[in-house]
């Protein structure tokens, strides 16, 4: 089992209720640090982010498995939202998002896929470029 992304704050990384995970928005921090800060420029490639975004991708994907018990599964993704900390012309939220998508998609395969929102906000915590927030299902074996 992965460990848990290290909260910043008091709050909980995931938590389970009536059969759904819920997981706190996650930057990309790998071992408590930022590994990109910084907004979001039309002026760079999308895939400049990849890393950043994967691995926010990553880290919620991590809280919400870490909260299964044995003899519980991850059914699948049902909810994902990504805030976008944009540059005021940039326009392409959805292409970020999708580097998270990608992400699910070849972890989860079509479990991975949802619905979602991609919003461009004015700032992000710890001047993140990107947060992700999921939500999934589970069941009992």
């Amino acid at each position: 089992m992965e460990k848990n992304p290290i909260p910043q704050g008091r709050y909980l990384p995931a938590k389970k209720s009536n059969g759904f995970i819920y997981s706190a928005g996650m930057t990309p921090r790998l071992n408590g640090k930022l590994i990109l800060e910084g907004k979001v420029t039309s002026d760079k490639e999308i895939s400049f982010y990849k890393e950043a975004v994967v691995q926010a991708t990553k880290n919620a994907l991590t809280a919400i498995r870490n909260t299964l018990e044995d003899g519980e599964v991850l059914e699948e993704i049902i909810n994902m939202t990504v805030y976008v900390n944009a540059e005021e012309d940039f326009t392409a939220h959805s292409k970020i998002a999708d580097l998270g998508s990608n992400y699910l998609f070849e972890v989860l395969g079509e479990k991975g896929i949802s619905p979602r929102a991609a919003l461009g906000v004015l700032t992000l915590p710890g001047n993140a470029p990107v947060e992700i927030q999921l939500v999934a299902s589970y069941k009992k074996l």
